[in-house]
């Protein structure tokens, strides 16, 4: 009997490791997600990477495989997790959905080459209403109908009265338009995204004695202050700003001067000019080291994911490690509280300090001596998500004191009572679809 090679034997023997990743290719996109053995959930991944082609209309395809002989394959829903394990890459491509109507052949009898479609106003089409949180509402209607018909169901059916962005092939509809004026089809999917707002960032001073003090808070562009308490007057130049002058005390209340109010903060909420700056696509991945209002995204390697049941703890321990004293701790989280208990799971980061300070830059005269600022950026997942998220979910058991190299925060200082102190605290829920 011939002798088998320990070269041969090695290599019939160990089975090469599936990758865990796969490549997502539209025209001359490239996206890599983690892999998926259900259809349903690569269908997600492939919606929110490439959100111009509706999920009724997405193929998935395939030439990798010898059975394809060369050429480009649908994969089938029922054939997905028998050959998903074979690919390192798949084509995400839009199918041809049939015209409705075609015109008639012209009364000279060539045929019209376009087959445009015949449609009156009384005519109704089936739409896919995809909402923030993911879900998809089919829904049936006229093409008169105005585009805040679409925008009253989300609503209903959300209950949640904040005001969408209503998003078709990358383009605003005019909520005042009708659906048949914009040429929706038959089958489009229209995406309804919530207006992110940066939520109740306080600003708190703390002086070892009593001190006159210039506080000036300014927001790029990408965003707009919606709320400011006390009230100042609202500065326009390259961005808003607002001035506030105050005098410290030294029990951390502050006096208002012009208005003659005693606060013990300074209050500010600001929501974000998607209109202007437009989002990029989310599969870009965005450092860690940039924060942008409009486009501020959470990723597996910068988060942690948990469960909500244990939001309250983590949080609490997590703004301790931050600088953050008890009343502030309180506050912070009974805030969000509300909007993060809708959700069963939630993705969270707090971003660095740097990258905060370029988007909404603070300046105090006199300069105090130690600035910490904390603004916390979150989502909500889901329960059939979190095979995406499993570096976050291991992070979410690490000491939370990591979060105070990740922002850049001297706690010493932070809590050194001779010093004049700044304390701000802040966030936003993330509500796109990423």
């Amino acid at each position: 009997m011939p002798k088998v090679s320990k070269k041969k034997a090695s290599g019939t023997n160990v089975a090469k490791p599936i990758p865990k990743l796969l490549v997502l290719k539209h025209g001359q996109k490239r996206v890599m997600v983690n892999r998926h053995k259900s259809y349903n959930v690569m269908l997600d991944n492939a919606c929110k990477h490439f959100p111009t082609i509706p999920r009724n209309a997405m193929t998935f395809q395939t030439n990798q495989l010898d059975i394809c002989e060369g050429q480009l394959v649908d994969i089938t829903a029922e054939t997905w997790d028998k050959v998903i394990e074979s690919l390192t890459s798949v084509e995400v491509t839009r199918a041809e959905l049939p015209l409705p109507i075609a015109l008639p052949p012209s009364h000279g009898g060539s045929s019209n080459p376009r087959a445009i479609s015949l449609r009156s106003n009384n005519d109704k089409v089936r739409l896919y209403l995809v909402l923030t949180s993911g879900d998809v509402l089919p829904v049936t209607i006229e093409l008169s109908a105005p585009v805040q018909k679409l925008a009253d169901i989300v609503a209903r059916k959300s209950g949640d009265s904040t005001e969408y962005r209503t998003m078709w092939r990358g383009s605003r509809l005019d909520h005042d338009s009708s659906i048949g004026s914009n040429n929706i089809s038959n089958g489009d999917s229209i995406y309804f995204i919530m207006a992110q707002v940066g939520g109740k960032p306080v600003i708190y001073l703390y002086s070892p004695s009593d001190v006159d003090v210039s506080v000036k808070l300014s927001l790029n562009p990408e965003w707009s202050f919606s709320a400011i308490y006390p009230v100042v007057t609202l500065k326009q130049e390259h961005g808003q700003h607002v001035e506030w002058n105050v005098r410290t005390h030294q029990d951390g209340s502050l006096t208002e001067r012009n208005s003659g109010l005693d606060v013990s903060y300074l209050f500010w909420e600001a929501k974000t000019n998607s209109d202007a700056f437009p989002r990029p696509p989310t599969s870009e991945l965005q450092s860690v080291d940039v924060f942008s209002p409009t486009s501020s995204t959470l990723g597996d390697m910068d988060s942690i994911v948990i469960s909500v049941d244990k939001v309250t703890v983590y949080l609490d321990k997590s703004l301790k490690a931050l600088g953050l004293h008890t009343e502030a701790r309180t506050s912070f989280i009974t805030y969000w509280l509300p909007s993060i208990l809708k959700h069963e799971y939630i993705a969270l980061r707090f971003v660095p300090q740097l990258a905060y300070e370029r988007a909404a830059p603070l300046s105090l005269s006199p300069q105090p001596d130690i600035v910490t600022r904390v603004f916390m950026l979150f989502r909500g997942i889901r329960k059939e998500h979190l095979a995406d998220w499993p570096n976050a979910r291991m992070q979410a058991e690490k000491d939370v004191a990591w979060w105070a190299d990740v922002v850049g925060v001297d706690l010493a200082r932070a809590s050194d009572t001779a010093l004049f102190r700044v304390l701000e605290w802040g966030g936003m829920e993330v509500h796109a679809h990423v």
